[in-house]
């Protein structure tokens, strides 16, 4: 194949990496430690022109699929485009030119998606299917749809090496991983799911880079810096010397999903670790480019911090980043120590108590300044104002199955009510709720920790498996140090892979799951996600109830009871007291047997209250028909 070498000054998209435009396609990388680059395509080699700031670029007369490395400086090894869109083999391979125009878009018309009303799910896609690709994910899509969900928070995608992995050691941010699909398979998935009203977002990982197949350092010094500590690695540069190549590259990136993929927003993995001093913090600039490249699209942006500092969501001008919510890891502690009774390690400052779960959903983050024994420090930012629907609740994620004990799913660590009692909680929670994948049809399948490097590294990575999971004190037993399976081992990835069969054999959980979405979907009340539209009050050692305020007596009661069954005579509480001229009718219970409970008993009667144990119901306030 024969490339030519055309004139240089034409406009692009992104400030980095291969674009085609009329007559070939555009080069262009940041190597502000090179003084020279080329781009070699076959066995032809080009010089790319010397621009500010450390710039490179040309214009070759080639096309969509052609294979190109970069040579640096005097240096005979080749290395992949830092933005490639494509790794057919991989991180060490050569990038793969990409054209995004090829693919016609079936629902381009869909506006996107906003954050209140969202059912969200986690999938990781390698996983998910028992192809574990994209066109195989799109497939179950049609089951997602049947049960509620609205939004998919799609696992990190950027290509990593090896045959499996979790995603969060990517080192291609803008290429999506070839172990799923190629490009347009993405593209496809995303379309698919627009058709059935499901919109999609990404989980981006901007606070590190995986330690196999990163080659930023070979192109600038400055990628990376020392002035903060990583628990991954190297810290990104987003606020040192030349650090602006660093901050445009993954500012480009997050507009680059949204405008190429359609994803419909992003989750931005451990905020805490993304370090930046600068006026604008990056993650506000990311916010900004990723809102203005929707174009009209409704986007919706997560985040996940470790402290749950609220103020991530407020907007740039107050202090914030302007992302619409984070993860709420303190529902998901509270839940896992009343349900499974154990506090160990990063658990041991929650009780499971009926007050944090009324404090959790009537406020957000149980931590909002306060002094926080685990870690010896003050922990999360004030925030009593935030809007319920900007805390992501849950009782599953991939960590948290990872880090259980053999990785089990949280209904196989506490009895069958509980789970559903605390399921029901998380759906008609004011929040916004999200379930990992498989949790809707009471998957058995572990969730573990895979990845799959080579020789050293694999050691490294299983010691610091063993050396994370040491926080737990149960996890230094011989037996379960044993029982931890290694990172690297094939069986470990297949392990994890979801079995849809499971989903027909447990249709009591799947209609659970539906009928409770179906509820908070269309229930005036439940569905308000009203910023001080709710009250809690405690009505026993594991029970209390949830008072959500609807119009003119419209009010809404949950009653969840995690315990042993309550029969109090009378309740001194007001909240459990129906409206004047109303009184309290059941429109949803836990134990009703189409859900695989032992059913429910009248919840208030002439001779006193019955609260069955390891329960929740909902109860909805209807005037009373007087007669003439």
């Amino acid at each position: 194949m024969t490339h030519k070498k055309q004139a240089a000054c034409v406009p692009r998209r992104y400030p980095v990496g291969a674009e085609i435009i009329a007559g070939g396609v555009s080069f262009r990388v940041w190597a502000p430690s090179r003084k020279q680059v080329n781009v070699v395509l076959d066995a032809d080699r080009h010089k790319l022109k010397a621009e500010a700031e450390g710039y490179f670029s040309t214009i070759v007369k080639t096309s969509a699929g052609a294979r190109y490395s970069f040579q640096l400086d005097d240096d005979m090894k080749l290395y992949p485009d830092p933005a490639s869109r494509y790794q057919p083999d991989g991180p060490h391979g050569s990038s793969q030119v990409v054209n995004p125009q090829a693919y016609s878009w079936r629902n381009s018309q869909w506006r996107g998606s906003s954050l209140k009303g969202q059912v969200v799910y986690e999938m990781h896609v390698g996983t998910f299917s028992e192809e574990g690709t994209w066109a195989g994910a799109a497939g179950k899509l049609p089951l997602l749809r049947d049960v509620g969900i609205t939004l998919i928070e799609m696992m990190p995608v950027h290509d990593f090496p090896g045959r499996f992995g979790w995603g969060y050691d990517g080192t291609n941010f803008f290429a999506p991983c070839r172990l799923y699909g190629e490009p347009n398979d993405l593209r496809s998935f995303i379309d698919t799911a627009h058709g059935l009203d499901i919109g999609v977002i990404l989980d981006v990982v901007y606070n590190h880079v995986g330690p196999d197949g990163n080659y930023l350092s070979r192109f600038s010094d400055h990628w990376f810096t020392d002035r903060y500590n990583n628990e991954w690695g190297d810290a990104l540069n987003f606020d040192g010397a030349h650090a602006q190549g660093v901050r445009d590259f993954f500012i480009a990136n997050a507009a680059y999903w949204i405008d190429e993929y359609h994803f419909d927003g992003l989750r931005f993995d451990a905020t805490q670790s993304i370090h930046d001093s600068s006026s604008e913090h990056v993650i506000a600039a990311m916010t900004r480019a990723a809102r203005n490249a929707a174009a009209g699209r409704q986007i919706v942006l997560f985040g996940e911090n470790e402290p749950m500092d609220t103020g991530l969501t407020r907007a740039p001008e107050d202090g914030g980043a302007g992302i619409d919510a984070i993860w709420n890891d303190d529902f998901h502690h509270s839940a896992v120590v009343a349900l499974t009774g154990r506090c160990e390690a990063y658990f041991e400052d929650h009780s499971g108590s009926p007050q944090e779960f009324i404090s959790a959903l009537k406020y957000g983050a149980l931590y909002q300044g306060q002094f926080y024994a685990h870690q010896q420090k003050h922990r999360g930012r004030a925030g009593l104002d935030v809007e319920p629907a900007s805390l992501v609740n849950f009782i599953e994620n991939h960590d948290q199955v990872a880090n259980s004990p053999l990785a089990q799913r949280l209904h196989q660590r506490t009895s069958p009510g509980r789970t559903r009692a605390i399921t029901t909680l998380l759906i008609l929670a004011p929040g916004t709720p999200m379930l990992f994948q498989g949790q809707e049809f009471g998957s058995t399948a572990p969730f573990d920790y895979f990845a799959d490097h080579e020789n050293e590294l694999s050691e490294r990575v299983q010691a610091g498996r063993r050396e994370f999971l040491s926080q737990f004190p149960s996890a230094r037993d011989e037996a379960a140090a044993q029982a931890l399976r290694s990172p690297n081992d094939p069986r470990t990835f297949e392990d994890s892979r979801l079995d849809w069969s499971e989903r027909e054999r447990h249709q009591q959980t799947v209609a659970l799951h539906r009928d409770l979405i179906s509820l908070r979907r269309h229930d005036p009340v439940f569905s308000a996600q009203r910023c001080g539209g709710i009250d809690g009050a405690v009505i026993g050692p594991e029970a209390f109830v949830l008072g959500y305020m609807g119009r003119r007596g419209d009010d809404r009661l949950l009653v969840v009871n995690l315990g042993r069954d309550l029969t109090p005579r009378s309740l001194a509480e007001p909240l459990v007291a129906a409206p004047s001229a109303h009184t309290w009718i059941q429109i949803f219970s836990s134990e009703d047997p189409s859900y695989g409970g032992a059913g429910s008993t009248p919840f208030e009667s002439v001779g006193g209250w019955r609260i069955p144990g390891h329960a929740a119901i909902a109860l909805r306030a209807q005037p009373i028909i007087t007669r003439a």
